[in-house]
């Protein structure tokens, strides 16, 4: 992590988020009924599902913590990508139920130019969304949390949702009504855009994909680089929430002593967890290298 107090985030910023969100629906909700933007509405039900996905991603950040025990030996961490499902799902759901008014308000032909109150909300909402998404997007990296990511994500799609409608709304005041409703049918299809993408991940990570190569990479040159080590014959990683699990299997002097080479595996452990932060649960099995490797030292 790049600062101490990285941690202290993590357990803060969802309880920002949430609280920031909430703000947003009845702010953005207020003004698009003041206005008469449908798009402006249609953020706000957007900032509506967020509160939920809030709420949900604060739930899964505190089972995560619990401690592994007999029923999930390997923690809790998984549950993270559930959250990240939910809000996915739930961003989904909003944009298909977004994209329905919107057509069926265009099918009508009741369409008539917001005012430019609007205009306000959506620029205020622009701002905060893009600051709260800088913000969960740091805490969520740093802390190799899914879960903040997928809010950050969240909050990033609102910033983009109002930048839509804001397009809409100036549009809708110079003369193009529509634009305004045309802005909401894009806020949806963005909303859905990223739902799926939050969905699609979380599979992932429920299947057990492999970490990022990087990782993988780090792992091998700092195994490779210990002098006792002749050979990596076996790596394997995957992601379980904020934790990353290693499988490293790895050749020795065959003529070291079982001590010597448990010795040199947990030296090989601790240089990994050094470089690697999240590395927690590191599988480390030491075998011994072909006899003729090294023949000649007699």
């Amino acid at each position: 992590m790049k600062f101490d107090h990285c941690k202290d985030c993590r357990e803060e910023v969802v309880w920002w988020a949430f609280y920031v969100n909430i703000c947003q629906t009845v702010f953005k909700g207020v003004l698009g009924l003041l206005s008469g933007s449908a798009g402006l509405l249609a953020d706000s039900l957007h900032s509506g599902a967020d509160v939920v996905a809030s709420a949900v991603t604060m739930f899964c950040v505190k089972v995560s913590d619990r401690p592994a025990d007999e029923k999930f030996p390997y923690g809790y961490g998984n549950v993270q990508y559930i959250s990240s499902s939910i809000v996915g799902m739930i961003l989904l759901a909003g944009a298909i139920f977004l994209m329905y008014e919107s057509i069926i308000k265009i099918i009508s032909g009741n369409m008539e130019a917001p005012s430019l109150i609007a205009a306000v909300g959506a620029s205020v909402t622009i701002v905060t969304n893009e600051l709260m998404y800088r913000y969960q997007v740091c805490v969520g990296s740093e802390n190799n949390s899914p879960a903040i990511i997928a809010n950050a994500w969240d909050n990033r799609s609102d910033a983009m949702s109002s930048v839509a409608v804001l397009v809409g709304v100036v549009a809708s005041v110079m003369g193009f009504p529509i634009a305004d409703t045309l802005a909401a049918i894009g806020v949806s299809l963005l909303v859905g855009k990223i739902g799926i993408e939050l969905i699609a991940e979380s599979v992932k990570g429920l299947m057990d994909t492999s970490v990022d190569g990087d990782v993988l990479t780090t792992v091998w040159q700092v195994a490779k680089a210990h002098p006792s080590v002749h050979s990596i014959y076996s790596l394997r990683g995957r992601n379980v929430g904020e934790e990353i699990h290693l499988d490293v299997r790895l050749r020795v002097d065959p003529r070291l002593k079982i001590r010597e080479s448990s010795a040199i595996a947990e030296e090989v452990k601790a240089q990994i967890k050094e470089a690697i932060p999240h590395a927690r649960d590191i599988r480390l099995l030491v075998g011994p290298a072909p006899a003729e490797a090294y023949a000649e030292r007699g």
